[in-house]
């Protein structure tokens, strides 16, 4: 055989292997564009226009830096994150971090669902709910429930491409390319009175952007698929183009907001239909459709994976059989989780459908405020030697991990303190 013949099939063969070990990072990173992210991004397009931009470059790097922290303890220890935190914290702490986690995931799946009634009116109108919201919530869960990792992962690959719709989106809302570059790089702090408000914002891109569940679902995907320390590096590849992709993303959503909503003086949604609804007269038809349909993929997307990382947190922190493609009689914690989160979901959305926004908003916010918990926990494993070997973290990685929940934390009391006082 020719040597080129040699090089090309050994190419061919890394090349598959690659595209094979893709998956977690792309999925678990691109999950935080659900409908809370979504409807958090349009708000804050709509609210101060390219302002939150430069938020989005900073908390790229922090996604980066926590995803893959995750999903190098998934490869090197071949356990969930609760696992680890039950194993070398005992049940107390671990009932308080599982106990934060399903806070902040039942506020986010019921998000999900909001923002797949919020989307499915637009085309069918308020009496959606009744017949959309439950036969979408039978789907999710059998994807979940009759599928392999495989399968599931598959489908959830295919899913992420739908999100190219937002790059279509703002580039038919014309925005003024050269004040979105400078604000993205350069700060632009003339709304930053009222403070609370300004403060709430960040928060809210921050939290849609890294989340407790994202944390735990990642670790349990890494080693669902079975990758393994030697292979890590490919994984690492698909975690941290994960974390560019997903705010690449946002970025678009904010503009096409910032230039079409903020332009035209409309500056507060009540959910993120609002904001499809809203581009048709002022950026056109498809601009309009490719959100609402984006809005309702993201949604489906969040929908399978919340319930889905909350599965696993919950089985692994009480030590039971925690993986998909077992049958109910294997794993019935596993799936029982899953199945009651969706139906609570369901029926919560069903029933109270006015103030979707309140309910699609919430999960950035309660999210961002318990992240703190779960970084610290997560830094205190990753940087044990006796867990991580040469794998721990580098001084690099911890610089930007702790100055992340640091900042969550600051922003919290800030958040906390300016809504005490009076206005």
């Amino acid at each position: 055989m020719l040597p080129g013949k040699v090089k090309q099939r050994f190419l061919s063969s890394r090349l598959f292997y690659f595209i094979g070990l893709l998956g977690p990072g792309i999925i678990a990173a691109n999950a935080d564009n659900d409908a809370s992210g979504i409807f958090g991004y349009s708000q804050a397009g709509a609210q101060y226009r390219y302002a939150m931009l430069w938020v989005l470059v900073l908390s790229t790097i922090a996604l980066g830096v926590a995803q893959e922290i995750c999903a190098r303890m998934g490869a090197i220890t071949g356990k969930g994150l609760a696992d680890l935190i039950r194993e070398e914290y005992g049940v107390k702490v671990t009932l308080f971090a599982i106990i934060t986690l399903l806070i902040a995931n039942f506020a986010t799946t019921v998000s999900e669902f909001a923002g797949i009634l919020a989307a499915v009116e637009l085309f069918v109108g308020p009496r959606a709910r009744y017949l959309v919201l439950p036969a979408v919530g039978v789907l999710v869960w059998l994807i979940v429930a009759k599928g392999s990792y495989k399968r599931v992962e598959k489908i959830l690959l295919a899913a992420s491409l739908i999100y190219l719709l937002y790059i279509g989106s703002a580039f038919l809302s014309h925005p003024h390319w050269p004040t979105v570059l400078k604000e993205t790089l350069v700060p632009d702090l003339s709304h930053v009175s009222p403070i609370r408000d300004y403060v709430f914002m960040i928060i809210n891109v921050v939290g849609t952007t890294i989340t407790p569940w994202g944390q735990f679902y990642i670790q349990s995907s890494v080693r669902d698929k079975g990758v393994k320390p030697e292979h890590y590096r490919e994984t690492r590849i698909d975690v941290l183009f994960g974390a560019f992709f997903t705010n690449f993303i946002a970025f678009f959503i904010i503009v096409a907001c910032g230039a079409t909503l903020y332009e035209h003086g409309i500056h507060t949604l009540n959910d993120a239909g609002e904001a499809a609804k809203a581009l048709v007269p002022l950026a056109g038809k498809w601009a309009g459709v490719m959100f609402a349909v984006g809005l309702f993929n993201a949604s489906c997307f969040g929908a399978i994976t919340v319930p889905l990382s909350t599965a696993y947190a919950v089985t692994e922190a009480l030590g039971s059989e925690s993986a998909m493609g077992r049958r109910a009689r294997e794993a019935p914690l596993f799936l029982g989780t899953y199945t009651l989160l969706i139906i609570l979901a369901v029926l919560v959305v069903t029933l109270f459908p006015t103030n979707l926004g309140m309910l699609i908003i919430l999960p950035n916010i309660v999210g961002a405020v318990l992240l703190p918990i779960i970084l610290i926990l997560m830094l205190k494993l990753v940087n044990d030697k006796r867990i991580m070997g040469d794998m721990v973290n580098t001084r690099a990685f911890n610089i930007v991990a702790w100055t992340t929940t640091v900042v969550l934390i600051v922003l919290s009391v800030i958040l906390l303190v300016t809504n005490l006082l009076p206005h």
